[in-house]
């Protein structure tokens, strides 16, 4: 073949910020699926799907119909519904509460979303112009507000949590950015913040809201409100204030991950300019089919009978992790299905500090030889040394607790032919190790 010639060059025709974009790194970057390891890492709902499936073996039509999910296979060559109407008012009905106001959610204050992340470029591309505006971030906290900013070539200005304070917001530290710089379009909010588990207070986000001079708009991610107080969704709110974006989904409380499915609550003149830039047919039909089956009351009982179990598995966490030598505190709030601890360079009556080095053994060896894998989160704002543990099945936090019992143990030994120190011994946790 005779050789081309072309002026062609990726490094000058693509855009730069895209070039040099650092991509969000998934819990499945690290450690696969591979059927055998125990998954803590992505906080996904250990438990399930929050649907009722407890049926003996059925052609999968009677299942789907038992189950409310009316997939029409048979109809999959026809696009779905672009407005998803149904399923927006379900919506609704779930987080009309009237906890925070007497006015009433509509399926006009909807847009529906590929999961959370649609949601989060919807919004910059809505608001921000490339090159120009800017948002706010408050680390610690979901990446994906960074990446997405990065890939629409939005500058980020950064007011972290306050770690001395469980990690609360700092309204004032955002308010005096929000005066000095108009060019910040949007605040992104975490609550219950990931990878902290805190709910941030009503009053520090009206406070945000509140702001006199500033145009532009809050948004607060909910993703994790199903494991939260009643009563702790701010999601009927965006009818009392027309620059609120509130965004939830189903894959974590719903335990409906797979199925990429997220929204955002918002005023009526919001929502519609975010259906007008969306893809005609964002939303498949099973998707939709299944979304609307999580939101029946039937299944929003297993759904809940699900969250209690996290519940009963977190506090077994809070209880039995600090027996263990090396555990340091559990920082940040509990209004979450995960925790995130300190990890200390030795045991905590010997003076242990929190530690990247020994936190980043514990990981790698807790992934590498017992299949048991976390996150680690020492690299990021006031989580030197910390591991963000998604609370699993009671078969998988024995596991968990009984083989970091053990690395620790031996990590500890190994820094003892250093130093001529022993950290730590291998001891019963409720007799579940010999």
């Amino acid at each position: 073949m005779t050789k081309q010639t072309s002026p062609f060059n990726l490094s000058t025709c693509a855009r730069q910020n895209i070039l040099v974009l650092q991509p969000y790194r998934c819990a499945r970057d690290d450690y696969k699926d591979d059927g055998k390891n125990i998954l803590l890492d992505a906080n996904e709902n250990a438990y399930g799907p929050g649907l009722d499936l407890n049926h003996p073996a059925k052609e999968s039509k009677e299942v789907t119909t038992e189950l409310g999910l009316g997939i029409d296979f048979l109809g999959l060559n026809r696009y779905p519904d672009p407005h998803q109407e149904e399923l927006k008012q379900l919506f609704c009905e779930r987080r009309n509460t009237h906890e925070h106001t007497q006015k009433t959610l509509r399926p006009e204050n909807l847009f529906v979303g590929v999961g959370s992340d649609e949601v989060i470029d919807a919004v910059l591309r809505c608001f921000c112009i490339p090159g120009h505006d800017k948002i706010i971030t408050c680390p610690p906290t979901y990446g994906m507000y960074a990446v997405s900013a990065q890939v629409n070539d939005i500058k980020i200005v950064k007011v972290p949590l306050d770690p001395e304070r469980a990690f609360s917001l700092r309204p004032e530290a955002i308010s005096n950015a929000l005066s000095s710089d108009p060019s910040i379009k949007l605040v992104y909010i975490c609550s219950p913040g990931n990878p902290t588990g805190s709910i941030i207070s009503k009053s520090d986000i009206q406070q945000v809201l509140e702001h006199p001079t500033w145009n532009g708009v809050v948004v607060l991610d909910e993703a994790y409100v199903d494991f939260a107080p009643d009563g702790s969704s701010l999601a009927e709110w965006v009818t009392e204030w027309p620059n609120l974006v509130v965004m939830q989904t189903l894959s974590k409380g719903f335990g409906l991950a797979g199925i990429r499915l997220g929204a955002a609550f918002t005023s009526p003149e919001i929502a519609l300019l975010l259906n007008s830039l969306k893809a005609p047919y964002n939303i498949s039909s099973p998707t939709s089919a299944i979304a609307k089956a999580a939101l029946q009351p039937k299944n929003l009982a297993v759904m809940r009978s699900h969250i209690e179990k996290i519940f009963e598995q977190r506090d077994r966490l809070l209880q039995e992790m600090p027996q263990i030598p090396g555990i340091g505190r559990f920082l940040g709030g509990q209004d979450s299905n995960f925790l995130l601890v300190e990890i200390l360079d030795k045991p905590r009556e010997k003076g242990g500090r929190p530690s990247n080095k020994t936190a980043t053994a514990l990981y790698d060896c807790l992934a590498e030889e017992k299949g048991v894998v976390v996150r680690f989160r020492g690299r990021e704002f006031g989580c030197e040394g910390c591991l963000r543990i998604t609370i699993g099945t009671a078969g998988e936090m024995d596991r968990f607790l009984s083989s970091t019992q053990r690395v620790l143990a031996e990590i500890f030994k190994s820094y003892s032919g250093v130093n001529g120190e022993t950290h730590g011994e291998v001891t019963a946790i409720d007799g579940k190790l010999k």
